[in-house]
């Protein structure tokens, strides 16, 4: 499966160049080669939060890590924003992930941060591929840092992706669940070994919002999966709603307290619904992924003590 999906997503790099980031100064780094996930007091020298894209250098277990923050347009550190973590499908990184995604665009007319991790090689080490590094504790890292230096509000965050992204959220709601409110898997599932676990499961409420395609190879796999978590969790997702383009929605709410909605788009493949830029967006699939998705996490917070 990880091979197929490496092999559909290679177009991912085509993406065009207009919609890349607008690379700024590249910030300071961290050492964190001890693997304290703690951030340092002071933010590095370079590292000025301000409007705009801020590529962000940082060392973590050895290895140079990267991330980009894209504060909207007005943004000071006097209001603490929501932030939403985006991470990228394999093959690609945070530009590609920002193009695919539109949340830039998004985030400047609601005032939001986000941020863009790149994995190593290219990917991240979710529950099914692509890679053995611990981006759980780099992505740790890297919100702690956003919430401290940024100011980003710790009750106000949130992850999504695609693919390989979009696996990853789940695998954050999951060992890091105290530090998200909701995530937004896209064309991204809850699979592998792990998640065959009974016991494998957000330990304080995580909402879901997901969206999944039809045409997918891997759809069988993503149903199966939120089925499986909406079943530990003791959701009732009840009879689901039919919309246009026979686009089926369910909603639920769990034993927990959480939500969980799942949009079955029949007519999409491994796609982001909605999206505009790219090979993995697909503007016919019916619904926004990005509008739908920022609706939903503005309707979900996190207690924090």
């Amino acid at each position: 499966m990880p091979t197929r999906r490496a092999t559909h997503l290679r177009s991912a790099l085509s993406l065009a160049v207009a919609a890349l980031l607008l690379p700024l100064t590249a910030c300071g780094s961290d050492d964190n080669d001890t693997a304290d996930p703690r951030p340092s007091k002071k933010p590095a020298a370079a590292e000025i939060p301000r409007p705009g894209d801020h590529k962000v250098t940082l060392s973590w277990k050895g290895e140079k890590r990267v991330y980009t923050v894209h504060a909207p347009p007005g943004y000071t550190r006097s209001e603490k924003l929501p932030l939403i973590i985006a991470m990228h499908p394999y093959p690609a990184d945070g530009k590609d992930m920002a193009a695919i995604s539109g949340l830039n665009t998004k985030a400047d007319k609601e005032n939001f941060l986000v941020a863009y991790p790149d994995g190593l090689n290219r990917g991240f080490n979710a529950l099914i591929c692509c890679g053995t590094e611990d981006d759980v504790g780099f992505i740790r890292t890297l919100t702690t840092r956003l919430t401290k230096t940024w100011y980003a509000d710790p009750s106000r965050v949130y992850a999504t992706g695609i693919s390989n992204g979009g696996d990853m959220a789940y695998k954050l709601a999951v060992e890091l669940p105290d530090t998200f409110a909701a995530i937004a898997p896209v064309s991204g599932g809850y699979l592998g070994t792990d998640a065959e676990k009974a016991s494998y499961m957000p330990k304080t409420p995580v909402s879901v919002i997901t969206f999944i395609g039809g045409l997918d190879e891997h759809y069988g796999g993503m149903d199966t999966g939120i089925n499986s978590w909406q079943k530990r969790l003791s959701c009732d997702p009840g009879e689901p709603q039919k919309l246009k383009n026979k686009i089926k929605r369910t909603t639920a709410k769990c034993s927990d307290g959480s939500d969980v909605i799942v949009y079955r788009l029949p007519g999409m493949g491994h796609s982001w619904p909605g999206g505009t830029d790219g090979n993995m967006s697909d503007p016919q699939a019916g619904v926004d992924a990005t509008d739908l998705m920022w609706k939903f996490f503005k309707s979900h917070t996190k207690k924090v003590s």
